[in-house]
């Protein structure tokens, strides 16, 4: 049966209080979008960031790590509002906005006053107060809520009429785009088919269509997979997932994330009104299938890796819509001070963080831990500036350096070395045997071994330069050897990375 509203008591479901959630709405909206633009507009390149940005500079149809959406979003950016960490980040600054607009898009019609309430309590989350920074979550966490939202929308069709057919279409291209972003839109899907199977098997034909739409994005990134050695499946199945065991830390962790994310105020409301929730999710199946099965998936795969804050993103704000649906109206006003004070806390935090100087996080614990990374990141162009030479190749040994240091210069700077199972795009875009023969310079990220680079080039030398106080290295090697360096390192990296599972067909 189609999805029913809640019952309310009071005022019909369809009238909004504009006077008094709506002045919320518009206080929490504009005041979280100045915080994240101010934030965004300050805050230097991370090193994650500054890796995806060169997918920006190099549109592919895929990449190493992940799908290519985020690197198609920040070509746009770069292309419409030119070449700036400002411009690449505004997508992820506009995001809860979006958000906030899909569930409004996808919840009004069973009540626009509780629409209102779950755009509201996300709205006012920290993590939608802070979050600036452009990742393929970005993307993800987009797509997914619109998918969601055209589906809520297709589930409260009557009949399967052409309405409710191009709502199912729409919700299965979103959900292919969001596989363009990320594999854990399967999990989504996953939702969808569970929500299916239980509970709507007369309306099969409606997720066949879905299904039909959202084929492109699988397609497209399996083709590009089979010609590119698989490299998304041995990153995201393979290669990270080799040394993982269980501790029970791990899922510990994970309930104690979760109850962060969705604020302990919120936690505490959720626990205590536990029935209406029940009641609310037998009759908001959809909403409850969207939250729970991810959870528990998650909740499931926490027994051996550490789900990372970031891997619920997509499924996040309709928790919020969940508890919006189910907590008694007296309690959804109290519910939203509790959030916006555990917000607060987070901007105060943040407010002071920036009236720091370098000097405080040098002479400061625990800060003072923190101070060398904190330098590379706001004295890039300094450390730069000191290392460089005319003539001498630049490289780094760890990607995150490498991308810092590429993204201040805005000329791609490679990895020297094996690495790790990260970043592995360095090894689609650099042919180290342009470099044969020349003079290369590598940051490292401590003191150098020289025996670990004296096998490729015929002198290394170590070099040691300060920054506000931070020593940093570097090993000046010259004459590279290329042919040493294919067979002793690439040939490493060829072993460790690309031993691809003889099942996965190439082209």
């Amino acid at each position: 049966m189609p999805q029913t509203p809640i019952p309310e008591a009071g005022p019909a479901p369809h009238a909004l209080n504009l006077p008094g959630i709506g002045r919320w709405l518009l206080a929490a909206g504009l005041a979280s979008l100045l915080l994240r633009l101010w934030i965004a507009s300050t805050f230097p390149v991370t090193g994650d960031e500054a890796f995806f940005y060169w997918w920006g500079v190099y549109p592919d149809w895929g990449y190493s790590d992940h799908p290519p959406m985020v690197g198609w979003l920040i070509a746009l950016m770069r292309a419409t509002l030119g070449d700036s960490l400002w411009s690449i980040r505004l997508p992820v600054v506009l995001l809860p906005l979006g958000l906030g607009a899909a569930l409004w898009w996808g919840l009004k019609d069973a009540s626009r006053e509780r629409a209102a309430w779950a755009v509201l309590l996300f709205w006012l989350a920290p993590l939608n107060w802070l979050n600036m920074l452009i990742t393929t979550d970005t993307p993800l966490i987009f797509w997914s809520a619109l998918s969601v939202a055209a589906l809520l929308r297709a589930e409260r069709r009557a009949a399967l009429d052409r309405a409710a057919y191009g709502l199912y279409a729409l919700s299965g291209l979103f959900l292919g785009c969001a596989f363009l972003s990320k594999y854990f839109s399967v999990v989504l899907g996953l939702a969808y088919l569970v929500y299916f199977a239980v509970y709507r098997r007369e309306r099969l034909a409606g997720l066949a269509v879905l299904v039909l739409c959202a084929l492109p994005g699988p397609a497209i990134n399996i083709a590009y997979n089979m010609s590119h050695g698989w490299s998304n499946i041995m990153f995201n199945v393979y290669n990270r997932n080799e040394a993982e065991a269980f501790e029970l830390r791990k899922p510990l962790m994970y309930v104690g994330m979760m109850i962060y994310l969705i604020t302990p105020v919120a936690a505490w409301l959720a626990f205590r009104h536990r029935k209406a929730l029940l009641a609310t999710a037998r009759s908001q199946r959809l909403l409850a299938c969207v939250v729970v099965v991810p959870l528990l998936f998650f909740a499931l795969l926490s027994a051996k890796k550490v789900i990372g804050l970031h891997w619920v993103l997509s499924f996040y704000p309709f928790g919020f819509a969940l508890l919006a649906f189910a907590l008694p109206r007296e309690q959804l006003a109290a519910c939203a001070k509790g959030i916006a004070v555990f917000a607060g806390l987070h901007v105060l935090v943040v407010a002071a963080l920036y009236m720091t100087t370098l000097d405080t996080w040098r002479t400061t614990r625990p800060l003072s831990n923190l101070y060398p990374q904190v330098v590379r990141s706001y004295k890039t162009a300094e450390i730069l500036k000191q290392v460089s030479s005319p003539g001498v190749v630049l490289m780094a040994e760890a990607y995150t350096a490498a991308s810092i240091y590429g993204f201040e210069r805005r000329q791609y700077m490679p990895v020297f070395g094996v690495g790790r199972f990260h970043a592995r795009q360095d090894d689609m875009l650099v042919d180290f045997s342009v470099y044969q023969g020349q003079t290369i310079r590598v940051i490292t990220g401590g003191p150098p071994r020289l025996e670990e680079f004296a096998p490729y080039f015929r002198s290394v030398r170590a070099l040691e330069f300060v920054q506000d106080g931070v020593p940093f290295y570097a090993v000046e090697g010259q004459g590279f050897n290329y042919p040493a360096y294919r067979e002793g390192v690439l040939g490493e990296i060829f072993k460790r990375f690309y031993n691809i599972p003889s099942a996965l067909p190439m082209t």
